[in-house]
This record gives C-alpha cells, structure tokens and sequence, in this order.
C-alpha cells in the first residue's frame, strides 16, 4: 500500500506541475448550504493509530516509512482544476463507510443521490441496493445491503489496471479513477469483488465512486450518506464506531471474502438471520450459517438438474477474447514447432522448413496474429488508445502479457522478413540473425502465455481461479498448434505426392499432448469445483446443467480428440485414411475447444453483491434484451457494444 500511496504523490505532484487550470481562484469544492443538516457533516474527533489489518490509519505516517521527506498535510488534490485545499483535520486519515444493515429500509434513496450528484445515466449505479432473504412466514426476514467502492487498503483494480487509470490517495485514502485514462478494456471490473468499476458500453471508458471528495473537503459526508433516510450509511475514518453503534464487523451475509482487498467498510447487524439467506436475482448462490454466526456461500440449485444445450449463448460480447486466445497459442504453438523442431533434429520440422510451403505458411502466421491483435484492440472501449496498455508493466498482469505478444508478434515479422532475405544473401550472418530473432519469439512467446495465464487467476471469480487455465492455454498451444501447422504442411505435401507420415505422427503424438494436458486441468478443475462451495461450484453448477449437454459434448470431443491422435501418432497412417484422420482430429478439436473457451468466458460468477429483483439482476438483463425493453435506454440497460 505505501507504493501505492507514492504513486499518488507523483502523480499528484505531475499534476500540479502540468495542469494550468482556467480558473485558479480559490473557491469552495462544493456549495455548502446554510441549512445542511448535522448528520450530514463529517465528525471525527478521535482515530485508531491502526486499522485491524495492521495498516496505519494516517496515510502520512504511512508514506514516512519510504518517503525521506514528508507528504504535505496542505496538498491541493485539485479538485475540478480546483487549488483549494479543505480545512478537513482528518484529511490524511483513511476514511470509509458503516452500514447498518438493521436500519437498510431499501429505498433506494443513496443511489439516487449518488446518480444525481454524479450525473450518471440511467445505465451506470456507482452505488447499488441489492439484498437476501430467508425464512418463511410469519418468520421472514429481508436484509438489504448497499454497497459501492470500498477503497480499499489493497485496491486490486488500481494493480490490474493496465492504463495507471486509478491512484489511491493519501487524501481520505481515496482510490480515484481517471476516465479520460482508460481505454475502457474493462479488466479492473473483472478483479473487484465489490462491482464498484463500472463499465459504460455507450462511452467505452469506466467510472466509478469518487468518496465524494470534493464534499469531504467542505467538511460534508458523501451524498449517499447524506441521503439515507434510515439512518443506515455513515462515514468517517476508519474503524471508528459511529454514534448509535456497536459494532465494526468486516462481513455480513452476501459480502465478498474481505481478505482479498481490505475494503474500508465496516457493518453492523444485530438482528437474527435465518440459517441460509437466499438471493433474489439470478445467480444460484445462497448463505450457509455456520457455527461462529458468519456466512459462506454455497450452491443454490434453484434451476434444477435438468441438462441442456443453449448453444446460442455460446456467443457473447468476449467472443474476440475467445478468438484471440485461441488464436495467438494456435500460432505461437505452430512457430515453435516450426523453429525448435529444426534445432531439435527432427528431420521432419526440417523437411518443413525445406518445403515450398515454409514462407507461405510464416506470412500466415503474421496475418492470422495480425488479425486477432487487431480484433482483441476493436474490444477496447477506445480502440486508439490501445498503446495504453503498457503503462502498468509493474502490477498489471494484462500490460506484461500485451507487451509478451506484442514483442512475440515483432520478434515472429522480424524471423519471416530475414529468412527470407537470407534465402537471397544466403549469409553466415543472416543466420545468426534468424537464430537469434526466433529465439526472442520463442520467449517472448512463452512469457506472453504465462501472463495471458495470470490475467484470470483472479480471487473474485474462483471459476476461473484453478491452474486448469495454465494446462488449458499451453496445452491448446500444443493441440490447435499441430493442427495448424498440419493443414499447412501435410495438405502441400499430399498435393505434391510426398510423404508426410513421418510428420503426421510427430503431429499427432504433440496434438495429444495438448489434449491430455487440457484433460487433465478440466478434471482436476471439476474435482475441485465439486468439493467448493461458493462463486466457483455455482459456475459449475450452471456448466452442469444450463450448459449441461454442450459440457458433457465438449468433453466427448476432447476424449474423441484423444483417441484419434494417439491413433495418427502410433499408426502413421497414409493415403485416404491419414486425409481422413487429419480431417476428423481437426474438426473435433477445434469445435471442443472452442465450445470449451466460449464456456470459460460465459460460466465465471464473480464475488459480488446480491442484486436486486429487477435490475442487477443478469438474468433480467437478458430478458430485457430478449423482448426488446432494452432497447428504452431510460430503464437502464444497454447493448454491449464493445
């Protein structure tokens, strides 16, 4: 955290440094009315030297442990191009919310007021009112929770942001977002467990809860404090206990795993809950009491069991993720054979590269990673700020794997362009150039796909959370990467009458690899999910069943692909029967893995917030969208346009 906070410091520091507002006349940050109402003015006569995390509270006796020289206490944060600084004597204590869950009366009225201050489109919640509930009548209980951005000690967003949009703030601790910054990939909406990011599909760029800071310098309390008619929000610095309050809990039912990030709110809830607490949305999860009166999710097999096939969801709006990654391990799996087999001494790889087809097959190897990097761009909210990407090398695991690909797709231009100027010159020189060019493909490569890896090992969707993606990425870099290579190489050689068993077999026997390696981590990876409760089990619960005959399918055509590769392998058939067997090994493992990544991408439930009946709610979004109410903006869903 303390990196974090020097981080915002320099930024800071650039900013007042860069930026030449219009108007530098000190003004209030915002308009305090004579009639503004005690509870919605900030009181905090008293801190905590540490939050129960160990994290000091005074970000500036935090910053002190690095810095040689001291943060200053009259920073200006520039609000609106704004010099002032606030009067605010806790300004560099790390603030957050307490929610009483007891008082939550579910009226929505912290969300409105957040919209309207915000100005958000109907579309756009920085703070949502969702809630579960249990029992039977007479005995029914409801317990509502409104959540937004708990700035939290550990932000995951500002680290997996590959743009250095956010910045955590010694200021309140406020983790800030810039959306003129983003690019609008949407990856920090992915690693929050709380939904804070929100993504807007019309503008491309993300938005989320400022903390109101321009209402905290004022010495006011954030808008949706200010509004709650039940008395349920508060604020203030951190683990302080607010007036009428006993208790600072960091969970209720339904709340993420605070572990993950250190979030900056605190709960009360004293009143009994029934032993499970069900969600009213679509997500098919609920809350187990356990012995210590905590919850944890399990499975809510609120569907049923029933198998079936949904092919037309297959389709969604990461279809170009689906594409690129299959697509770039396809290629760098056909490279890597092309350029170790040869080095390796396998004569085969080095009939390869004798044969007529070699430079054909390199130039398509470009176009076909050309393309895919172009349509993984287009996904982009702002496709022409994609250079943006590498701005967070330090944190972010999508900035290390575009700047992998990036130079594997460099290094592989490079390898193509001066084999074939060698094959004019015929140089020692261009040789070792060639070595040395494939040999940083091959890397870069490698280091591209383990990062490609990391970016899904994420704590808030433990679907995804399983080094079965490792097995999966490598191993469909091996399977669909023979197979390209072998539609390449095998089908010129048939033309020409060669004899390609030797090859085939090579192929098969690294197809198979592939596959079994991908066998292995889906089994594992079911196992395990079998065993879990929560997030994850819920996901396979779907997989099981709203995807049940497309699952079972899928891994018919991998079991399918198996045999068949081992058979080319061993046999090393000729003639009509290897065409066949080449035809047919194709055609199953590219319809299985693709089925197979399409699932991935679908399937993952994060740890978020229960939604509400309607809204929040994905499976009323798609309803919204089947009969056409979405497309009436003013209800508050839009298309996914990116």
């Amino acid at each position: 955290m303390i990196d974090l906070l020097v981080k915002a410091r320099d930024r800071l520091d650039q900013i007042g440094a860069d930026t030449k507002p219009k108007n530098t006349e000190a003004r209030p940050h915002f308009e305090v009315r004579d009639s503004e109402q005690g509870y919605a003015k900030l009181y905090d006569p008293t801190a905590e030297k540490e939050n129960r995390y160990g994290v000091k509270i005074d970000l500036l006796d935090l910053t002190k442990e690095t810095l040689p020289e001291a943060l200053p206490k009259d920073r200006s944060m520039h609000i609106n191009e704004n010099p002032e600084v606030g009067s605010n004597p806790n300004r560099n204590k790390q603030h957050g919310f307490h929610f009483t869950a007891d008082n939550c009366i579910g009226c929505h009225a912290c969300e409105a007021a957040c919209s309207e201050k915000n100005d958000n489109p109907a579309h756009i919640a920085f703070r949502s009112v969702g809630y579960v509930e249990g029992g039977s009548y007479p005995d029914y209980k409801r317990l509502n929770i409104s959540m937004a951005c708990n700035h939290c000690d550990d932000p995951v967003c500002l680290k997996g942001c590959p743009t250095r949009a956010y910045t955590k703030h010694a200021e309140y601790g406020a983790v800030l977002q810039d959306s003129d910054t983003c690019f609008g990939c949407g990856y920090c909406t992915w690693v929050c467990p709380y939904n804070a990011p929100q993504l807007d599909p019309i503008k491309g760029e993300v938005s989320k809860c400022n903390m109101c800071v321009d209402r905290l310098e004022e010495g006011l309390k954030p808008a949706c404090v200010s509004a709650c008619l039940g008395n349920a929000l508060d604020f203030g610095v951190i683990e302080n206990t607010p007036e009428s309050r006993e208790q600072t809990k960091t969970s209720i039912p339904g709340f993420p795993d605070p572990s993950i990030t250190q979030p900056n709110i605190r709960f009360q809830q004293t009143r009994s809950m029934p032993d499970e607490m069900s969600r009213t949305d679509s997500m098919p999860l609920k809350y187990h009491k356990e012995e210590d009166g905590t919850f944890r999710s399990v499975v809510d097999e609120k569907a049923g069991k029933d198998k079936s096939w949904n092919l037309a969801r297959l389709s969604s709006r990461e279809n170009p993720l689906v594409m690129f990654t299959m697509c770039t391990q396809a290629v760098i799996g056909a490279f890597l054979m092309t350029f170790l087999g040869p080095l390796l001494g396998i004569d085969a790889f080095t009939a390869v590269k004798e044969s007529a087809v070699y430079f054909p097959m390199l130039i398509s190897l470009i176009v076909i990673q050309a393309g895919v990097l172009v349509l993984s761009t287009l996904h982009l909210g702002k496709p022409l700020r994609f250079y943006r990407g590498f701005n967070n090398l330090r944190y972010s695991p999508l900035s290390r794997e575009a700047l992998g690909i990036a130079m594997f797709f460099t290094g592989l231009a490079g390898y193509t362009f001066f084999e074939i100027l060698n094959v004019w010159l015929d140089h020692w020189f261009l040789d070792a150039v060639v070595i040395v060019l494939g040999a940083f493909a091959t890397l870069s490569a490698l280091i591209g796909l383990y990062f490609m890896h990391c970016i899904y090992r994420i704590e808030a969707r433990p679907f995804w959370n399983h080094w079965q993606v490792l097995t999966s990425f490598f191993g469909t870099m091996f399977s669909v990467g023979g197979i390209l290579l072998g539609l390449f190489v095998i089908t010129s050689m048939a033309i020409q009458g060669e004899d390609y068993s030797v090859l085939l077999s090579i192929l098969g026997g690294l197809v198979a690899i592939g596959l079994v390696a991908e066998s292995i981590g889906l089994v594992s990876h079911a196992r395990y999910l079998n065993t879990e409760s929560g997030e994850g089990a819920a996901a396979h619960y779907i997989q099981s069943t709203t995807f049940g005959k497309t699952y079972l399918l899928r891994n018919s055509l991998i079991g399918l692909g198996v045999i068949t590769s081992i058979a080319v392998a061993v046999i090393a058939p000729s003639g009509w029967m290897a065409m066949t067997l080449v035809v047919l090994l194709s055609l199953t493992v590219v319809a299985a893995l693709f089925a197979g990544r399409a699932l991935f991408y679908i399937l993952v439930i994060p740890t978020t917030m229960p939604g509400a009946f309607f809204w929040k709610n994905k499976g009323f979004e798609q309803h919204a969208r089947d009969i056409g109410l979405a497309d009436m903006p003013q209800v508050g869903v839009v298309p996914d346009l990116h």
